[in-house]
């Protein structure tokens, strides 16, 4: 049995085939980063066990080569096919347009796989700025920095897929495009292994002193901070998420890939990735789960889960600062308080999208340890409605309350009259759509976009309340932004 493409040819199989690729998760990141550009290679990374994060967290997912590609910008979308020398334009909604791509790429679900994926999916990337096609906003959204602003989202589609398995040490090709497409991905590897180079120093001597800009001076972000505060006083909002941006351009002679792998080394994260886009390239250590759709075991109901993060602390130096600094959080008030409005805030979302009573906390204020960061998450989780699609939980839950506040409408029309530029790719969302109907999702925090003229572009920030300090909120976006600061061979200074 075959599902159709969008060109009434019958070419995508039903069940996927499998076959074993012999490589270490060494090996095959760098040949997946040697590919030609034009080839769009899109990586999802859990960073195994080296992350920490999560004990599920065990998977590298890669495709390259789409069969079709999809770019948003607003209502206009720019579709290209494997098969076709040009794209073209339509005009739509995205969202409908992700639910009928998933329908019709529709494979079965295989119980019995080992894998995270069956065969093919839609690994996408969503602007945080995609909300206002579907959220009433009253605001006006801030101005763009660059003549050409990022996307609302790409959406990429591969009908064959890379998958290595940490706990395992295999690597695996899988596809539902037939024993040819499986063997070209095979040779594309084997190829680009031969040209793969895993060198990837620090920008040396006075590179160093290269600064990052920033939309806010110190002043100005803590004095942001302090008319959020008003806006709680006054009753508007319980919470908001204050970012700032920072830009960077790339020393000379280095790459995106070198960031990324300096990433990869040295500040693994459960949701790690780089994906080739059109216009750019994003490099991403996030640590934070969006949403998550799963079958549930032995039932035909789908289990979604949302992990927020709220409350950080950078690592000490010591065993006992450590200590210390985990116990501070842990005891945290403040914290607990963010942490917990956002916890309600999805309860919320999910409630329009579950079946009634399935809702639940699972985990509250859970102690997260990272190689520079202490975190605070919970897990909110419940049983979706049998017809809901994946547009539909998008609609519901898009963009993550952990990265709007509380109310979330009032919260992001607050963020529009307060950022100074729009947010693009950070505090969006990156992950996959499985052709077997599951889902997983980040929430684009340390997340880089890398333009063509060697700009990179990052917003950090975090939750402000009532009993925010100024100053310590912008200390805390500093922490945040010290992995990418440091993949960049960039100070930790501010212009």
């Amino acid at each position: 049995m075959k599902t159709a493409h969008p060109n009434g040819e019958s070419n995508l199989l039903a069940s996927p085939l499998v076959c074993e690729y012999e490589s270490s998760a060494d090996e095959l990141l760098g040949a997946l980063l040697a590919l030609a550009p034009e080839r769009r290679v899109q990586i999802l990374d859990s960073g195994g066990a080296r992350g920490g994060a999560d004990g599920e967290a065990r998977f590298l997912i890669a495709g390259f080569d789409p069969f079709e590609t999809v770019e948003a910008r607003g209502r206009e979308l720019l579709i290209g096919r494997r098969d076709e020398a040009s794209a073209r334009v339509e005009h739509g909604a995205l969202l409908s347009l992700l639910d009928e791509r998933l329908a019709r790429y529709r494979v079965a679900r295989t119980k019995a796989s080992h894998l995270p994926v069956a065969g093919g999916a839609c690994i996408a990337s969503f602007s945080y700025d995609l909300a206002r096609e579907f959220q009433r906003l009253r605001s006006v959204a801030p101005p763009c920095l660059d003549a050409a602003p990022e996307p609302d989202a790409v959406l990429a589609f591969y009908d064959t897929l890379v998958i290595h398995d940490y706990a395992r040490g295999l690597t695996h090709i899988t596809s539902v495009a037939g024993d040819e497409q499986l063997a070209r991905a095979r040779d594309a590897l084997h190829e680009a292994r031969q040209i793969s180079c895993f060198d990837t120093p620090m920008p040396g001597g006075g590179e160093q002193q290269r600064r990052a800009a920033s939309n806010f001076t110190r002043e100005a972000y803590t004095a942001a901070v302090r008319r959020i505060k008003e806006h709680i006083y006054a009753g508007d909002i319980y919470q908001a998420n204050l970012t700032q941006q920072l830009t960077s351009t790339l020393a000379e002679g280095d790459t995106s890939e070198r960031v990324f792998l300096r990433l990869w080394r040295e500040h693994p994260a459960s949701f790690a990735a780089f994906l080739r886009r059109p216009g750019d390239t994003v490099v991403s250590a996030s640590p934070e789960r969006f949403v998550r759709v799963v079958w549930e075991e032995g039932e035909n109901a789908r289990r979604v889960e949302a992990w927020p993060i709220k409350g950080t602390r950078a690592r000490g130096r010591t065993a006992e600062e450590d200590a210390r600094l985990r116990r501070e959080l842990q005891q945290s008030a403040k914290d607990a308080a963010e942490n917990v409005m956002i916890v309600d805030l999805l309860r919320n979302d999910l409630g329009r999208v579950c079946r009634y009573g399935s809702v639940e906390v699972a985990a509250l204020c859970e102690m997260q340890e990272h190689p520079t960061l202490f975190h605070l998450v919970s897990k909110v989780r419940g049983t979706l409605g049998a017809e809901v699609t994946a547009g539909e939980l998008l609609r519901a839950t898009f963009p993550c309350g952990s990265i709007t506040g509380a109310p979330k409408l009032r919260a992001m029309e607050i963020i529009d009259g307060t950022e100074t530029v729009r947010r693009g790719l950070s505090m969006g969302s990156i992950g996959y759509f499985s052709f077997d109907g599951q889902i997983d999702l980040s929430v684009a925090i340390r997340t880089m976009t890398l333009r063509r003229d060697r700009v990179a572009r990052f917003n950090v920030g975090g939750g402000i309340v009532a009993e925010s300090d100024p100053e310590a909120e912008y200390e805390e976006s500093l922490t945040k932004a010290r992995a990418l600061l440091g993949a960049l061979g960039t100070r930790a200074g501010y212009e």
